[in-house]
This record gives C-alpha cells, structure tokens and sequence, in this order.
C-alpha cells in the first residue's frame, strides 16, 4: 500500500508541477507585450450616438499592421503601426467631401486595454481599446 501511496503523490507533485508551469508560460505570454488580435472601443461624439470602432492589429517587432473599421463603414488600412516599450501608435487616412485627413492613434499597453489620445487635425480625444477574447 505504500507504494501506491507514493505514486498517488508522485502523479499529484507532477500534476501540480505542470499546473504551475502552464500558468507560468500564460502569463510570459501576455508579458510579451503582443497587440495582436482584436480590439475594441467606443467613441461619443458631440451629437452622442455611441460609435463601436474595431481595430484588427498584427504585431511583428516593433511594426504594427492591420485595420480599423469605424461602426459600419469600410476598414480601413493602418500606417506607421509601431510598437515599443509598451507604446502603441497607428494612423490611417480618411476622405470626407472631398477632404482628406489623417486620424493619428497612440497609446500605452497595459494587460489587455490601450489608453491613449487619438488625434484628428487639431483635436485630440482620450482613447481606450480592450482586446477581445
């Protein structure tokens, strides 16, 4: 009975053990710094609909790719996508009646929101995305 006893212990240490290693390697993988995935956010402008933005971002290095898609409308391409110690910044172009210009992303990873301002010609707003899972 003895050795069963020991065995039972044994597969309970080694359990445990790679119970503990796991969780370890989950969270090395959100330490990583990764934006990869899929993010969300929601903005008020003045009128005050609520606009759900979607931002499908791929983190290679430091360069960042991917879209941004604004409620409904078309997605469009990010430019400039870096990241870098935790700083997240991204742009994409906009054409409205004729005019062109550029909405300017940065922003700060911590776990699994980035808070930052978005900029768009001289205004700057207060932005916060959450990855979804």
């Amino acid at each position: 009975m003895n050795v069963s006893r020991r065995t039972w212990f044994g597969i309970l240490a080694l359990g445990l053990a790679i119970g503990w290693l796991g969780s370890e390697v989950r969270a090395e993988d959100k330490k990583d710094g990764s934006v990869t995935g899929t993010w969300k956010s929601t903005i008020k402008p003045p009128n005050g609909d609520e606009i759900e933005i979607t931002y499908k971002l791929k983190q290679e290095g430091e360069k960042l790719t991917g879209t941004v898609k604004r409620g409904d409308g078309p997605e469009r391409k990010i430019e400039e996508g870096k990241v870098k110690d935790g700083k997240v910044s991204f742009q994409y172009e906009v054409e409205r009646d004729g005019n062109k210009f550029t909405v300017k992303y940065s922003g700060e990873l911590k776990d699994d929101a980035i808070k930052g301002k978005v900029e768009v010609n001289d205004r700057s707003f207060d932005w916060e995305a959450k990855r979804q899972k």
